[in-house]
């Protein structure tokens, strides 16, 4: 029985193998030139602006949110040089009230602006993505009307 499911096994293994050498490969799909490169061109260079844009915005939010946390935990630290007032918790579930309180606080708020802010950037970037499609598409409409004269 073994010996049979093997030779079927290979049989059907050198059929395929046979039927993919007997295969042509596929030519390569032509570029295609003219307005499609143009546009190709444009959408490129598009893309590398965009993304240049997107990562110096998230180097400049990064440096803004290590100075923010900087300042906010040099500010607390003074404070409780000056005041003293050290407390510790009473347990794990406690969150402490006073100074902390308002840290956390502060830190939610600008979270929360932060997120609107990255929200309204992504919809902008959506919405001008979306009018560029829009004018190359119609521009490329208005061109395929124009008939060369012969």
């Amino acid at each position: 029985m073994r010996v049979r499911q093997w030779a079927v096994t290979l049989g059907l293994l050198a059929v395929c193998a046979s039927g993919l050498k007997a295969q042509e490969p596929t030519p390569e799909p032509k570029k295609p030139g003219g307005l499609n490169k143009l546009a190709r061109d444009v959408s490129k260079e598009s893309k590398k602006a965009g993304r240049q844009l997107k990562e110096n915005l998230k180097d400049v939010s990064s440096d803004t949110h290590i100075a923010l946390k900087k300042a906010g935990n040099d500010t607390k630290a003074e404070a409780k040089r000056v005041t003293g007032y050290t407390a510790q918790t009473p347990d794990e579930e406690h969150k402490p009230g006073g100074l902390n309180k308002l840290a956390r606080d502060f830190s939610s708020a600008s979270k929360k602006i932060g997120a609107r802010w990255k929200n309204s950037v992504k919809s902008g970037a959506s919405s001008t993505h979306a009018a560029l499609t829009d004018a190359g598409k119609a521009a490329k409409d208005t061109l395929k009307e124009i008939k060369p004269p012969l």
